[in-house]
């Protein structure tokens, strides 16, 4: 997944605004350093390729391979390295391996969602949602796929997803008369419809293509799911929503939904990435 130049470039203006005062004070800019990174802890590595671009941008090298965001790194793993300029070295190193870190955190928060749902739900889905920390989404949204999961919704262009507070504001027209209009103002796009209790998942089975039941507790969803199937003639993708985390995911794997959507790998935890800075007499 493509991480634009301008994402990088912002995050070293954020970091290194005018240089780094103190490799220029001391007078080492000019000496040759090696840099390398290694899992301290177990992890799903991410963002890896985006911090050996951000070292080359500041004039470094990268040296030996690289591990490829979505790989299980246990501890101790080499993730990547480079030579070059200490100026440059210095002014990567914190950039790079704080990007690392908190990209590796949500992929494997992520994929240890992923593996707990599919012992119970072989093809269930993990789908991570929009409430990224803010200007971080296209990092968030790769650490999300190294991970195993998918994206429920990346920006407010790309799906038409109707919430009760659109319903509110269209006097009382039902569900199913709003998604028979959306079918003809968008009708390339799939329809989804937020609701808020089982009664209302049964009105629109029939007219939407996925039904997103916010809130349900899992027993709740498992209801939904089978009242579906039981009373209507098409079986619309079933999506939960709302407080799903490691403490219940499998108990809403179980209870018949297609996919959960989360925003819990996002709070995760940064993995922990080893540093390591050495001089070195020649870049031959």
């Amino acid at each position: 997944m493509p991480i634009a130049d301008a994402e990088l470039d912002r995050l070293i203006a954020e970091d290194v605004p005018f240089g780094d005062l103190t490799t220029e004070a001391l007078g080492l800019g000019d000496c040759l350093a090696r840099i390398t990174f290694a899992a301290r802890t177990p992890l799903v590595a991410c963002c890896t390729e985006e911090a050996a671009r951000l070292l080359t941008r500041l004039g470094a090298a990268i040296e030996g391979p690289i591990l490829a965001s979505g790989t299980m790194a246990p501890p101790g793993t080499p993730l990547l390295a480079a030579t070059g300029p200490a100026e440059a070295v210095f002014a990567g190193w914190k950039i790079a391996q704080t990007l690392v870190e908190w990209a590796s955190g949500i992929a494997t928060a992520t994929r240890e969602l992923v593996d707990a749902a599919r012992i119970v739900a072989p093809g269930i889905q993990i789908a991570c949602t929009r409430k990224t920390v803010p200007l971080t989404r296209a990092f968030s949204a790769k650490a999300v796929k190294a991970g195993g999961g998918i994206l429920h919704r990346v920006g407010l262009s790309e799906t038409v997803l109707v919430f009760p507070e659109h319903r509110a504001l269209l006097g009382g027209e039902a569900p199913a008369a709003i998604l028979a209009r959306l079918r003809q103002s968008a009708p390339e796009r799939a329809l989804v419809i937020e609701v808020t209790t089982v009664d209302d998942a049964l009105a629109v089975a029939e007219a939407a293509d996925v039904i997103q039941l916010e809130k349900f507790a899992p027993a709740e969803v498992a209801r939904t799911v089978a009242g579906i199937e039981k009373r209507a003639d098409r079986r619309p993708i079933i999506a939960a929503a709302g407080g799903i985390g490691p403490g219940n995911v499998a108990a809403y794997a179980a209870s018949g939904a297609d996919v959960l959507v989360t925003s819990a790998p996002y709070t995760s935890r940064p993995a922990e990435v080893q540093v390591r800075i050495s001089a070195i007499h020649s870049l031959d």
